[in-house]
């Protein structure tokens, strides 16, 4: 009934890397960690003036773990698309579509975490029964096994199951119920599948990241020593790089960097374009790893994906 891995599901993992021509993915991505890091700077604002009432900096954290929520959503939406092979939503109607079902995935991930609380509670309880004279340390010898076994498999299956196939099962238009039900027939019959293809996808997510972080720090230098030598910029390399890793100018006397070009328009420019690449490094590997995502929920699937309401 379940079929095992062949190089056809392999090949399905690999195609994950056209994900840096999504266009739409890309942009929808990229407005979202814009977005997202507005609102938490200006969270961590509200903070940073010690005022007795914190309210609008938990406003704006919230408002930002929001947007960050529905917009990886809005981007899945998008790589489903293109994972299944289907023309590209708009970004738009993507949106409009994660604010319609993005819910289920937190739902089935609620509902998942709740079985394993409940798991956990009964381990508690046996535990607390080692106490008991007479069958206390047989019991015990019983549950050291079981306890290390069930405690690994479920932290297995939260790192390589549900975490990453969740929101795939959403995206291609699965309900809660079936959702959870997918989750646990992998978890009986094919978790070490899943953790086979998803090891493969964090693989290439991170020579991704490692390429990516290569073209930082030698570009970035590059560009730092040809700006000083050639256009004259009177700022010092360590300061032009900082927007490459996500300084800002708030930030650089904190760093422990001098400061003495700080209020100069070429700093500014420095950081500002510094921090545009900057964003984009990291939204490359994270468009390969959604994509990825999808990729593995589909080469899971036995039959097709069927249509489902709210």
């Amino acid at each position: 009934m379940h079929r095992k891995l062949t190089l056809q599901s392999l090949s399905r993992v690999f195609a994950s890397l056209d994900a840096v021509r999504n266009g739409p993915a890309l942009y929808a991505l990229l407005a979202t960690f814009c977005f997202a890091g507005l609102l938490l700077a200006m969270a961590e604002a509200e903070a940073d003036l010690a005022r007795a009432d914190q309210l609008w900096g938990g406003i704006w954290g919230v408002c930002s773990v929001l947007v960050a929520f529905y917009g990886v959503n809005t981007t899945g939406l998008i790589l489903m698309d293109q994972a299944q092979g289907r023309p590209l939503r708009d970004v738009q109607d993507a949106f409009f579509d994660a604010l319609r079902c993005a819910h289920r995935g937190a739902l089935s991930v609620l509902a998942l975490l709740l079985m394993a609380a409940l798991l956990l509670a009964l381990l508690l309880g046996l535990l607390w029964a080692v106490r008991l004279p007479r069958i206390g340390t047989a019991l015990f010898a019983l549950l050291v096994p079981l306890g290390v076994l069930m405690l690994g498999g479920m932290a297995l299956a939260g790192a390589v199951l549900v975490g990453p196939l969740t929101g795939p099962s959403i995206w291609a238009g699965q309900t809660t119920r079936t959702t959870i039900r997918m989750m646990l027939s992998h978890m009986r019959y094919r978790l070490l599948d899943v953790a086979a293809l998803m090891g493969t996808v964090l693989a290439l997510t991170a020579v991704m990241s490692a390429a990516v972080s290569l073209v930082l720090m030698a570009g970035g230098r590059a560009m730092a020593l040809l700006s000083i030598w050639v256009a004259g910029v009177d700022v010092p390399p360590q300061q032009l790089m900082a927007g490459l890793f996500g300084y800002g100018l708030r930030s650089l006397g904190a760093s422990g960097l001098p400061a003495t070009a700080s209020a100069t328009g070429q700093l500014t420019a420095a950081l500002i374009g510094g921090g545009a690449v900057f964003a984009l490094a990291l939204v490359l590997p994270t468009l390969l790893y959604l994509r990825g995502c999808c990729a593995v929920y589909l080469a899971l699937q036995d039959t097709p994906v069927e249509d489902a309401t709210l």
